[in-house]
């Protein structure tokens, strides 16, 4: 029992105590105890409405507390049940099964460390002289929103975490404390490493090019003269700066939005000394501004910075004073949505009002200019409840991401990849009915060599068809504008049977979602939108069309979204058929997602989160048989991130015995590989190229007789038990063989691969055979095959 005494409880029977928590101030801790909260699991238990009362506490701050305090009773729970040894830092001295158990948290890689590596890997593509100019450009600007979501979203989740005083719960053994001491030190390397390559590397070979960024010291009295009409006559009106004082305090900037901490002397209108302003420079501005020719001698691409501009002229805001500095910030926030699954009446009424707190959620990390004074940079952190480790000095404009827009306005086709049309299957060349082919064969694509367009004419042909009675489809993202989406509305117009299953938390693609979802149910489509607790990730596409006395079922499943725009960036599968039983186990997983009772089991599908990860346990299982037997024995894996621990376990148990496994991993990646005894056998890749590669395809050797699935699902805990995803056999022995040739290709890559090491660092592969696998399969797929 646990009783109250002045301002501390005290732990006993096991259980920990409030006042042992981090991140709960005293004044709530005493209020939780009057309202008979003494400890985790009592909050854990806690009804949200009920924390609501208590002063001062929000719904968005209890719902916080509760979910950390559900991971923590989770991390005690998880703890009694599992000893684990070891730091599981990525520096860990060398390793073998005779000191070692495959659960020795030893074995394991940390998924965030893991995922900097990845963003390391993005941006060397920057510094490679090999990769277009603009493309080079491209990818620093990928590098720096891909740091963006890492700290809107996974740092975000390490400080709820470790402000609660979570214990460590991943298999790598490292706390939420230790993650981010890593993560900082990391992270710091990173940005300085991101703007060094601007500064240094890119901004000189683009001014070699005749593409300019100019300085305002550089600024020519033309240009100087258009600038100031342009500020006064398209920036001026915008802006709204605020003077601080006991009636304008400091403001809440947006997440990731460009600010100016401006310093001020004299005396403002009212006769009052005014010291700081602050000044949000609006979304609407463009933050690269091209300068017409009439002021640039004739030069085409010659840009500034908004930044620069703002720079040059604040002082017109601030009639009678003088600016001391204008320095720009910007401050990212926790983005990731908070939604009390128990209490749901309507999940896109609570998405909604959820996204309108997405600008506003906890800092998390604070961007300043190098040149801005300390005293400033400790007045913002102060204000944003920040320390040290989470300030990043920036030598230049604090949104690379940004530098993305230049691609678009700079037409030099000799600065970026050659552009290429995608290749059309040999099977529908000539032909229009798609039906009639898929009665006969079996069609494979592969993006983005292969065009989408197949799949978009596949849905508009069902659409007009007067025999096509359903069409059933899950969209996770598909863009504006979809063609694929007007076909939907379209058939439903026309008096078919559509079933569309939305999913609505698409991380940062929720809004797009709730507009074609009200878009489709405007056009008579029945839309779902999946099943809460449970994404629904699953690629598949489902036509009905009457043929004689029967139903015949025509079905498209893939391992990328339906989305033509990122068709021609991500590498993914598609398969076409007109199996029976696939598109029985179609049906099934559309009739579960929408009347969410319990299916039979399916033929040849497999689906998280009930098969798939058992399956896939049993099929490692089998290979480890065959090698014991002195059978063929090898796995080959593709997919973007292997977290889950149990996977990798058996991974590790198939090394153990002989199986000969290769992973192709493109991020994440938290199997230690060249562990003597334990994982030798493993051998881990991550290719990074002109294409974000993006298919999921297991391959087992199995005797001799291999199996070839594709999948929507990576090998990590969400996709096996918090997703419905789908995993499909590719039975048709050519396909299934030229699946297998690609997989060899990349693993004979040596032009954009790089390999995982055991320490947890990557090492590129020394370009000795010039095999290119992207490039080998865009010349072989754009061609007609």
């Amino acid at each position: 029992m646990e009783t109250v005494e002045g301002n501390r409880t005290e732990k006993e029977g096991g259980r920990l105590v409030i006042s042992k928590v981090k991140g709960i101030s005293k004044s709530t801790r005493i209020m939780l105890a009057e309202h008979g909260i003494f400890s985790v699991e009592e909050l854990a238990d806690a009804d949200v409405g009920r924390l609501t009362k208590i002063p001062g506490l929000s719904r968005q701050k209890a719902l916080r507390m509760v979910r950390a305090a559900k991971f923590m009773v989770g991390d005690m729970e998880k703890g009694r049940d599992e000893v684990s040894a070891g730091t599981g830092s990525a520096e860990t001295a060398e390793i073998s099964s005779a000191d070692v158990g495959l659960d020795d948290s030893r074995c394991f890689l940390n998924r965030e460390l893991s995922l900097l590596e990845f963003n390391r890997r993005v941006l060397d593509q920057a510094k490679d002289v090999r990769t277009p100019l603009l493309e080079r450009l491209n990818f620093l600007s990928i590098a720096c929103s891909n740091m963006d979501e890492f700290f809107e979203i996974r740092v975000a989740g390490l400080l709820q975490k470790s402000e609660l005083g979570a214990a460590q719960t991943e298999p790598d053994g490292m706390t939420p404390q230790e993650v981010l001491a890593a993560i900082s030190e990391r992270a710091h390397e990173l940005v300085a490493e991101q703007y060094h390559v601007l500064n240094q590397e890119l901004l000189p070979a683009l001014e070699a090019e005749g593409i300019r960024f100019i300085r305002r010291s550089d600024w020519t009295d033309a240009q100087h003269k258009w600038l100031r009409r342009y500020f006064e006559e398209e920036l001026a009106p915008i802006l709204s700066p605020i003077g601080l004082d006991p009636t304008h305090p400091f403001p809440r900037p947006l997440n990731k939005a460009l600010n100016f901490i401006i310093s001020l002397a004299g005396k403002d209108a009212f006769g009052r000394n005014i010291h700081l302003a602050i000044l949000q420079a609006p979304r609407a501005l463009p933050r690269i501004i091209q300068l017409p020719k009439s002021v640039t001698s004739g030069r085409l691409h010659d840009f500034v910075f908004l930044s620069s501009v703002i720079h040059a002229f604040v002082d017109d805001l601030f009639h009678g004073m003088k600016v001391k500095g204008c320095y720009q910030f910007r401050v990212t926030r926790n983005s990731d949505l908070f939604l009390d699954e128990e209490e749901i009446d309507d999940l896109l009424q609570a998405v909604e009002g959820e996204l309108a707190s997405r600008n506003y959620g906890d800092e998390v990390r604070l961007e300043v200019a190098d040149n801005c004074p300390d005293a400033v940079i400790e007045f913002l952190l102060s204000q944003f409840g920040l320390g040290e480790d989470r300030l990043y000095r920036v030598d230049g404009p604090v949104n690379l991401s940004r530098a993305r827009e230049i691609y678009d306005l700079v037409d030099r086709p000799d600065l970026k990849y050659p552009p290429f049309t995608p290749g059309w299957p040999a099977q529908l060349t000539g032909h229009q009915d798609f039906f009639e082919i898929l009665r006969r064969q079996d069609i494979l694509l592969h993006h983005p060599y292969e065009s989408f367009i197949p799949v978009i004419d596949l849905i508009r042909q069902a659409a007009d068809d007067p025999q096509v009675v359903a069409i059933k489809q899950t969209l996770y993202r598909t863009g504006p504008d979809s063609p694929i989406v007007d076909a939907l509305a379209r058939a439903a117009r026309a008096g078919k049977e559509v079933t569309v299953v939305v999913e609505l938390l698409a991380r940062f693609d929720e809004r797009a979602n709730i507009s074609l979802a009200t878009r489709l149910q405007d056009a008579g489509v029945q839309v779902v939108y999946g099943i809460v607790g449970y994404k629904t990730h699953a690629k598949i596409l489902l036509i009905l069309r009457r043929e004689g006395r029967s139903l015949r079922y025509y079905t498209h499943l893939g391992t990328g979204n339906y989305h033509p725009r990122t068709a021609r960036m991500y590498t993914d599968y598609g398969l076409m058929t007109s199996d029976k039983a696939l598109g029985e186990d179609v049906q099934r997983v559309f009739v579960q997602l929408t009347s969410l009772g319990k299916m039979g089991k399916l033929h040849k599908l497999l689906q998280s989160p009930f098969t798939l990860h058992k399956t896939l346990i049993r099929k490692i299982e089998r290979e480890i048989e065959h090698a014991k037997e002195g059978k063929p024995a090898r796995i080959v894996i593709k997919i973007n991130s292997l977290v889950e621990p149990k996977l990798i376990r058996a991974l590790y148990r198939a090394s153990c015995a002989g199986v000969q496994v290769r992973l192709i991993v493109r991020g994440i990646c938290c199997l230690r590989p060249g562990i003597p005894g334990v994982s030798e056998n493993i051998e881990v890749r991550s290719i990074v190229g002109r294409f974000l590669e993006h298919s999921r395809v297991y391959c087992f050797e199995n005797g001799g007789e291999p199996e070839v699935y594709a999948a929507s699902a990576d090998f990590m805990a969400r996709n096996m038990f918090r997703r419905v995803e789908t995993c499909f056999p590719i039975e048709n022995k050519k396909l299934a063989e030229r699946v297998r040739n690609d997989l060899e290709l990349y693993l004979r890559d040596d032009c954009q691969t790089w390999q995982l090491r055991s320490d947890g660092s990557y090492e590129r592969l020394p370009d000795v055979h010039h095999c290119d696998a992207q490039a080998e399969l865009l010349e072989a797929l754009k061609k007609t095959v």
